[in-house]
């Protein structure tokens, strides 16, 4: 039985220590009708995997490796299996470029030119090459550059290479924007544009060594004219039909995979879990998540977990989550329940459009977090969220994020209540249920246990037989001199109901004499409160022993 390749992006190494690999090798078909491409892609969905694949099917270098493609669907293509090894090819991957300022960033780029440059070294002592583009290759190897230098390294060696072999490069360029998310984070932004800019222009505009050129990475960034004036440019996103099947896992090729391991009894809880990305029109499982459940069903025995939240810290959710307006809030709720929302979506996008609240939604689609439903006209899409997987990323970020929240307010709120400001106390609570989820959970028993939630440090009775009664909740103060809190819960069936119910509650608490009880345990102050809730509405009355 085949190992599964969970993390091996080396396509050489999965074909020879016999991974199981599905094949994508038709994408190869694909390049070959193009002269300039870009893919987008959500993080984990084979970007790196068929890249590595482009380059050992065209590099000229790789002729020994040749039969790795042996019994492939691009084997069958007999005009495209002509270019097979016949080209110089440079690889570069950019997704460790996660540097804290652009001289970092900068070093690291020079040293992967320098890693193509090691794997061309040939190209040093060429006689075809001519003197000055060998001495420009030489302060490339010296650490001798200025930033226009580092900005004409690709276009050097391409026309290095196409000196010295008498063929055009292919150029593949993989996760091309992680740089400028790390410089979006930490505050360098524009310099790794220009950088960037400068890079992309002088290897793929200006350069008449260049036969092909492939980029892969998470968003399309055009904006920024990062790529301007390339003609030919054609960039297919999740939301195109070209190569939609390229990336990621197809229906059949699951079942296959399932099958092959005898899992396939397993497929609806797999599909429940990692289906339900739309690239084009066609379905696609998350293939990171599918392997990692496989071969955990291999090791122990079949259970679903969000493997892919494990790859990231999933920023881009969490720091939605912490600017929302209470719009938005409520809008994720409804993607929480299952339900739809419809959106505008731009296309293209720049790291700098991530400051405006009105594009957090053309982020979470791109970039995986969201799925078409249907399109409504040309730029509005109905989106729901696509599967389980993520569905525990937004709540265990929910989760997370109201749990700090909630440390921040529930001191404050408790200070309030043996205060006795109504006010204060009403507008810590009030600002609590609308952080949390979720409204939904609209019945007394889901209050009575967002309270409990919150008082969870402190001494707290709930439920228990009390006075003439069975009291919702007392708050026990460290010492006897101090102030106890006694809380009965309302839920209102309407707004309009909330002060009348506070104030039944009131009567509760003094007809059944919980506070007298308090007081006979020895305690030497109490107050009650009468808290009716409707939503993320709430109304509270106070009560002291007279």
């Amino acid at each position: 039985m085949k190992k599964i390749p969970v993390g091996i992006e080396n396509f050489k190494e999965i074909i020879d220590d016999q991974y199981y690999y599905i094949d994508k090798t038709e994408l190869i078909n694909d390049v070959m009708n193009e002269k300039l491409v870009f893919y987008t892609r959500p993080r984990r969905f084979g970007k790196t995997l068929n890249m590595s694949m482009l380059y050992y099917f065209f590099s000229h270098k790789e002729k020994d490796n040749a039969y790795l493609f042996d019994g492939l669907n691009v084997s069958k293509d007999k005009e495209t299996m002509l270019h097979q090894n016949q080209y110089p090819v440079i690889f570069m991957t950019l997704k460790d470029m996660k540097n804290r300022n652009a001289e970092l960033q900068k070093q690291q780029f020079l040293s992967l030119i320098q890693t193509v440059l090691e794997k061309n070294i040939e190209l040093l002592h060429s006689e075809k090459v001519n003197f000055i583009t060998k001495k420009r290759l030489e302060s490339l190897v010296n650490n001798q550059v200025t930033d226009i230098d580092l900005q004409n390294a690709l276009y050097y060696i391409c026309v290095a290479l196409k000196q010295h072999y008498q063929k055009n490069v292919i150029l593949l360029i993989d996760e091309y924007d992680v740089p400028l998310q790390s410089a979006y984070t930490n505050g360098y932004y524009d310099e790794m544009v220009d950088f960037l800019r400068n890079v992309f222009s002088s290897a793929l505009k200006t350069n008449d060594a260049l036969e092909k050129g492939v980029l892969t990475g998470c968003l399309r960034i055009s904006k920024e004219s990062i790529f301007t004036g390339l003609n030919n440019f054609n960039v297919y996103s999740i939301m195109d039909e070209q190569s939609s099947t390229r990336f990621g896992f197809t229906q059949q090729e699951v079942n296959e995979l399932l099958n092959e391991y005898n899992f396939l009894e397993q497929k609806d809880e797999v599909k429940e879990w990692y289906d339900g990305y739309l690239f084009g029109s066609t379905e696609i499982y998350n293939p990171w998540s599918v392997l990692k459940y496989v071969l955990k069903a291999i090791q122990s025995k079949p259970e679903p977990e969000s493997f892919w939240a494990n790859t990231s810290s999933n920023e881009l959710v969490v720091n939605y989550i912490k600017q929302s307006d209470q719009v938005l809030h409520d809008e994720f709720e409804i993607l929480m329940q299952g339900k739809s929302i419809i959106k505008d979506i731009k296309p293209e996008l720049t790291y700098r459009d991530m400051d405006n609240i009105n594009n957090v939604y053309s982020f979470l689609l791109l970039t995986g977090y969201l799925k078409i439903k249907r399109q409504v006209n040309k730029y509005t899409y109905e989106l729901i969220i696509p599967n389980k997987e993520v569905y525990e990323i937004y709540h265990q970020s929910f989760m997370d994020y109201f749990t700090e929240y909630k440390a921040s307010k529930k001191n404050k709120f408790v200070e309030a209540l043996k205060q006795e400001d109504i006010v204060q106390a009403s507008t810590i609570l009030v600002s609590l249920m609308k952080k949390s989820l979720s409204f939904y959970d609209n019945y007394e028993s889901f209050y009575h246990g967002f309270l409990l939630g919150l008082l969870d440090n402190y001494q707290v009775e709930s439920n228990r037989e009390f006075g003439d009664g069975r009291l919702d909740i007392v708050i026990y103060p460290e010492i006897f001199q101090d102030k106890a809190i006694v809380i009965e819960c309302k839920h209102s069936k309407n707004a309009d109901y909330l002060l009348k119910d506070s104030q039944e509650a009131i009567k509760q608490i003094h007809d059944n004499h919980y506070l007298e009880g308090v007081l006979e345990k020895g305690y030497q102050d109490v107050v009650g409160y009468g808290i009716s809730f409707f939503k993320k509405q709430c109304y509270i009355t106070k009560i002291n022993i007279n």
